[in-house]
């Protein structure tokens, strides 16, 4: 063999090594990549149902925290993967909060509409205040009470989506607007939350068997598509104006108090239109502000935040299931607000950071544009 074939032999062996470093890297990118958007969505799928159902309190002391964790995947499955659906839905399309709103909203009735049917349920929970606080507000018509709906349904687009799709995007800031699942995520999804709706739907947990008459159930059906083709319809992300707008700490404040007064107001008449009015003009004041240029992402952490903090304080007065050690209830309220407390901060100090680098970021080309073409920031 001579020293040409040598030469070509080593070049190929080179090249095919070469190669394999290639692919090698490329799929160590893409393992990274990969982890780096299913982190965020494992976040929302535990995040949601600890919102929802465990951040109040209700067991709290009570000796059911066991058996209230012993559900969290079944819960997750039925409340986690609809946020990280909706949430997917609206990147997907380069729709942001209005549309998850809306179809936060249409889960909401989904699932107390036609899973479980408490909406319509005079028995749903074996509790006299549970009866008490359906006939305050009951609209004999449509076999429901506007205080339940709104707690229900309201409860579900703040703490089961709204809430944990922003305080878990503020956790990870580079893929905030981006999708995070590709098909075969998305349809694990729907199977998951499918089956999880099955077994809710087939065992509600209501106190009496109960099934919604037919006119209630097609009326929440057609509301529910409604909602969807109304998310669907909005337009795409607008243009962003100038104007000024709160500072976070502000915002924060006035979405707290507001929820805040939401889970306290009175279930009558008077309680739900001062609750609706609230939630109303919140909804009005976040709208206007996020259409602006000074808006950024700190903002939208400092409203989930203050949905978390709302709960984690109020679950200092919740009165527990059973009998309940009160030393320990107030040593896992302590505990659990310090831990909302310490996420919220990390997400705070993540999403700060990216800002600050992008913004410097942007700086840093607009002056290299100035210095090609010749301009000082003076001459501009």
């Amino acid at each position: 063999m001579n020293a040409g074939t040598h030469s070509k032999t080593g070049g190929q062996q080179l090249d095919t090594a070469r190669r394999g470093e290639h692919r090698s890297g490329e799929a160590a990118v893409r393992a990274v990549r990969l982890r780096h958007r299913l982190l965020p969505v494992a976040g929302v799928l535990v995040l949601s149902p600890l919102a929802a159902e465990f951040l109040i309190g209700y067991d709290a002391g009570s000796g059911h925290q066991a058996g209230m964790l012993s559900v969290l995947p079944l819960i997750a499955c039925l409340y986690g993967t609809v946020a990280v659906l909706i949430r997917e839905a609206a990147r997907r399309t380069g729709r942001g909060w209005p549309t998850i709103l809306l179809l936060g909203t249409a889960f909401g009735l989904i699932q107390a509409g036609l899973i479980d049917q408490g909406l319509f349920n005079p028995a749903y929970i074996d509790d006299p205040s549970w009866t008490q606080e359906r006939q305050a507000t009951l609209v004999p018509f449509l076999g429901l009470s506007a205080a339940q709906l709104l707690n229900f349904v309201g409860g579900h687009v703040i703490w089961s989506f709204a809430a944990p799709i922003a305080v878990i995007e503020a956790c990870a800031p580079r893929q905030a607007g981006r999708p995070w699942l590709g098909r075969t995520g998305i349809a694990v999804l729907v199977l998951l939350y499918l089956a999880a709706a099955a077994v809710f739907h087939f065992n509600p947990g209501s106190a009496t068997p109960f099934t919604a008459a037919p006119g209630q159930l097609i009326g929440t059906a057609v509301v529910v598509v409604g909602l969807t083709v109304a998310a669907f319809a909005l337009p795409r992300r607008g243009v962003v104006v100038a104007g000024r707008v709160p500072p976070p700490w502000l915002v924060a404040g006035a979405a707290l108090t507001v929820l805040l007064l939401h889970t306290l107001l009175p279930a009558t008449w008077l309680g739900v239109t001062v609750d609706l009015v609230l939630l109303s003009l919140l909804g009005g004041l976040l709208l206007r502000w996020s259409g602006r240029r000074a808006w950024h992402r700190v903002h939208v952490l400092t409203v989930g935040g203050a949905a978390l903090l709302a709960r984690a304080v109020l679950a200092f007065t919740v009165e527990p299931w059973g009998e309940a050690d009160y030393a320990v209830k107030y040593m896992s309220n302590a505990l659990v607000l310090t831990i909302v407390v310490a996420l919220l901060a990390w997400a705070w100090r993540r999403t700060a950071r990216t800002e600050r680098t992008s913004a410097d970021g942007a700086t840093r080309r607009t002056a290299r544009s100035d210095a090609a073409a010749g301009r000082t920031p003076r001459s501009r």
